[in-house]
């Protein structure tokens, strides 16, 4: 009953922490939108917060580079458990236009462990608010730890 109760409040008060590692901007744009009071994803429990302590979910676009690798990871180190990352766009999934440059890793599944993809270039604010509700249900059954 305590873990049922713990999940129902994990899933309404998802706290967003956004990383850009250097895309183009498009799918920051998005996301923002997203945030923005046109989409209110207030409204689900999603908050921009802007400290890692904070945070629950790590979302994160552009192409992972070997020079933000590390910064990457002491980012996620720093948000506490339970903690969720979000791979925003082509170019976090998998590389997208910068796939086979020599700096940058083929998605941010080879950096961090990824819970959820939102695909797209740029992505829809409709498909970030759609992810988080993903999100959101899959925590409220207890799908994720």
């Amino acid at each position: 009953m305590l873990v049922k109760i713990a999940n129902w409040a994990k899933a309404r008060s998802l706290w967003l922490l956004f990383i850009n590692t250097g895309a183009c901007n498009a799918c920051d744009i998005e996301v923002l939108a997203a945030l923005s009071p046109r989409y209110d994803a207030e409204r689900f429990g999603v908050l921009l917060k802007g400290s890692p302590r904070h945070a629950d979910v790590l979302l994160v676009t552009g192409p992972v580079t070997r020079q933000v690798k590390n910064r990457l990871i002491r980012i996620y180190e720093q948000i506490p458990h339970p903690k969720f990352v979000v791979a925003v766009g082509t170019c976090t999934a998998s590389g997208g236009v910068y796939d086979n440059c020599y700096n940058v890793y083929e998605g941010l599944d080879k950096v961090l462990p990824v819970n959820l993809y939102i695909p797209g270039c740029p992505v829809r604010p409709e498909a970030v608010l759609d992810a988080m509700k993903l999100l959101r249900e899959k925590l409220a059954r207890g799908e994720i730890h």
